[in-house]
């Protein structure tokens, strides 16, 4: 029963972390998946999350076996 991590870009850099696997809770949300995998460490406001390559708010539930991503902002021209 674990939850699949994954970090990208500059936010991977950042926490220096690129994936984890948490241990699933039941009602466990995308905000307490980021708490486990990165020790507490603070998230950035402007943070992205995705649940199953959807994306999703921090207050989503996730079920056994979910990938949880996390990103910073897309920015392009």
């Amino acid at each position: 029963m674990s939850i699949a991590v994954k970090f990208f870009a500059s936010l991977s850099e950042t926490i220096n972390l690129s994936e984890a696997h948490v241990t699933y809770q039941a009602e466990m949300t995308v905000e307490r998946v980021w708490q486990l995998a990165t020790g507490q460490q603070p998230r950035l406001n402007n943070t992205l999350a995705a649940l199953n390559m959807e994306y999703v708010g921090f207050d989503q539930t996730v079920s056994d076996g979910d990938e949880v991503a996390f990103f910073p902002p897309v920015t392009g021209g």
